[in-house]
């Protein structure tokens, strides 16, 4: 690899062993095993850096999330949802150093606004991508309304329930507790005029 090449990798470590906010052009220089000056010329910046780098976890993380959380073929549009559940839970456990750093990437785009869009665009992606898990669809087939509608709300669960175990791992919550709570929840919907 090239120092451009070294330098991506050693971002993407120090992002998974310190996060956004604590690693420093030093941290990423050492791992990468060159200067501190190759950051500056071949990135810019120390935030343009980690901000490739960890959108490259994602990518590469995202992929085969994707293929953990999708259906089996014989699943139930229930029992899919359930699968989706236990997936994401076990996703949250094994890798709560790439869930955080999503945390932290919410909380640098606020003040950056070329982030802030690239931000957004993943977020549609996103919705996207879990309205065609939940529907068994391939995502081009996936209606905006859908991806606006079963897509927000699964996305906005997952954030919240990942806040809830990253926050508690000692008590994290599960899928029987979350489903649970669903169905409450759409039975006070279904009362409400």
């Amino acid at each position: 690899m090239g120092n451009r090449e070294d330098l991506l990798a050693g971002a993407k470590r120090c992002l998974r062993e310190q996060g956004y906010d604590r690693t420093s052009v030093r941290d990423i220089a050492t791992a990468a095993g060159v200067s501190m000056a190759a950051i500056g010329y071949h990135y810019g910046s120390r935030e343009a850096l980690l901000t490739q780098a960890l959108f490259a976890l994602l990518d590469e993380w995202g992929d085969s999330m994707g293929r953990a959380l999708a259906p089996k073929p014989d699943d139930s549009a229930a029992r899919a949802l359930e699968h989706m559940w236990d997936g994401l839970f076990q996703q949250f456990g094994a890798h709560p150093d790439l869930w955080l750093a999503t945390l932290e990437l919410f909380m640098q785009a606020q003040r950056q606004p070329q982030l802030r869009t690239r931000l957004a665009d993943g977020l549609t992606e996103g919705r996207r991508g879990m309205a065609a898990i939940l529907e068994s669809v391939p995502e081009e087939a996936v209606s905006e309304r859908s991806a606006r509608t079963v897509g927000m709300v699964q996305m906005a669960l997952m954030s919240g329930m990942m806040i809830q175990f990253l926050g508690d791992p000692d008590h994290p919550p599960t899928t029987a507790e979350m489903l649970e709570g669903l169905r409450a929840l759409a039975r006070i919907v279904d009362d409400h005029p």
